[in-house]
């Protein structure tokens, strides 16, 4: 079988930043690391799912709505995958990003679609480590421009 693009990536050199992953067509997957791979610090499983309904709602509710086309998690925990439309430049896209998680930082009240008919695993919440966890990539984002969205080698 073919090896996949995201397997080809160096992790040991992969540190928390907004990286563009791949463009597919009119698809842009953006990577956004929050851990350092292989380090041993990993994302809550509870606050990674509630930061997921966080950032899916945020982004889906914004003027660029029609083009955020998937938020999902990765599977190691070390962060989220994004994908937008190319009609959403660079800029705007990490312009989004910030504005997503600062939302995620600050929310209070109600976690968007975690109830039990609305959520397949409704239990598996933590409002209060998805907002560390969120504030803690908003001071990662700070320093991430278009320039930094490449892959180290």
């Amino acid at each position: 079988m073919k090896r996949i693009a995201s397997f080809s990536i160096n992790h040991d050199a992969l540190t928390p930043g907004m990286y563009i992953s791949r463009i597919d067509g009119d698809c842009v997957t953006y990577d956004l690391r929050m851990k350092t791979p292989n380090a041993g610090d990993y994302l809550d499983q509870k606050g990674l799912h509630t930061l997921e309904h966080l950032l899916a709602t945020y982004l889906r509710n914004t003027g660029s709505s029609d083009e955020i086309v998937y938020v999902g998690p990765m599977g190691c925990r070390t962060g989220f995958y994004i994908v937008m439309r190319d009609t959403v430049p660079a800029g705007k896209a990490l312009e989004l990003i910030r504005e997503a998680f600062a939302f995620s930082a600050a929310f209070e009240g109600t976690i968007p679609g975690a109830a039990k008919r609305e959520c397949g695993n409704y239990l598996e919440h933590d409002l209060a480590e998805a907002k560390r966890e969120a504030a803690a990539y908003l001071r990662v984002l700070e320093n991430c421009t278009e320039n930094t969205m490449v892959y180290p080698e």
